[in-house]
């Protein structure tokens, strides 16, 4: 299936024979705590990354989704705070984070502005609009729903932390709307002959737009989650996700010009950042060089990638 490339499945079998090495390598990794907190991180990685798959599926890009984070857990917090319902609260932080992906989109579909200008942009803009509403103060009650938030981003279910089965979750929804709907045929369309998908009819100002919707609506998400997880909240939270959120799209076998990847691979490439991020920790590694071993990920992903294209 286009959704799972021979890369994704590499990616897949380097996630299971780095596992195995830090099983064996240490005392600490096949620990159940251990995992819990791997696949909890993971998760929130992952949420954001299926909205950056639909976007990269359009040969676009959305360096926007940590800041569009931060914005909307402070406009979530500070809705609680003031002793909003959790309704409303939850309402507010997706509903800042699809209006920055309407700002994003429109620019991109209807006004044809490169995604990188539009959402770099986009970036220093929510950023800034979470200083300001948060007066740069940390968020820590939440008025009545406080319980609530806390047990829905911090809970489990069956084992497992709620951020896992909200990716899970997630991800079957994108498999499915990605392989049998004409949204996501419209998506690989654009991402593989923008110029063919126009001629046979392919809405592609709308597509493109509900595609940045997606990417900043998982990234409100993700930031709502992690809040109740952290129990806190800083203008802060979300910087970085950035690089991690790109990485583990292309590291799971999105191609970065568009037209091939899907959703299984954005949680592969989440599973594998977060693994070795954890691996290092463990073994005893600076977490300073964390970046480092992120951004050669990268480049072996983008190497992978080119050498598939040159073989098709």
């Amino acid at each position: 299936m286009r959704q799972v490339s021979r890369q994704t499945l590499w990616i897949l079998a380097a996630v299971v024979v780095l596992m195995t090495l830090l099983s064996v390598g240490t005392s600490t990794f096949a620990t159940g705590d251990n995992l819990f907190n791997v696949s909890r991180n993971l998760a929130f990685i992952a949420l954001v990354a299926l909205g950056q798959t639909a976007v990269i599926l359009t040969a676009g890009i959305d360096l926007s989704v940590g800041s569009v984070m931060g914005l909307s857990a402070v406009v979530t917090a500070l809705a609680l705070n003031a002793g909003q319902p959790l309704a409303v609260g939850v309402g507010a932080g997706l509903g800042v984070a699809l209006l920055c992906g309407l700002v994003n989109g429109a620019l991109v579909a209807y006004l044809r502005l490169s995604p990188f200008v539009v959402t770099l942009a986009m970036l220093a803009i929510a950023r800034s609009l979470a200083l300001v509403v948060s007066d740069n103060q940390m968020v820590y009650e939440f008025g009545p729903a406080e319980d609530t938030l806390l047990a829905l981003g911090g809970g489990t279910t069956l084992g497992l932390a709620n951020p896992v089965w909200a990716a899970l979750v997630a991800t079957a929804i994108f498999w499915a709307v990605l392989g049998w709907t004409s949204f996501g045929t419209h998506l690989y369309a654009i991402g593989g002959n923008e110029d063919a998908a126009r001629r046979v009819g392919v809405p592609i100002a709308r597509t493109k737009l509900f595609a940045y919707l997606l990417s900043s609506g998982m990234a409100g998400l993700s930031a709502i989650l992690m809040v109740g997880w952290l129990g806190s909240v800083t203008n802060a939270l979300g910087q970085g996700y950035e690089l991690r959120v790109i990485a583990a799209t292309v590291i799971g076998g999105v191609h970065l010009m568009g037209g091939e990847g899907g959703a299984p691979g954005a949680l592969i490439g989440a599973a594998l950042i977060e693994i070795v991020r954890n691996g290092l920790l463990l073994i005893g590694v600076d977490p300073y060089w964390q970046g480092t071993f992120v951004g050669l990920l990268i480049i072996a992903a983008v190497l992978l990638d080119l050498r598939r294209n040159r073989h098709s």
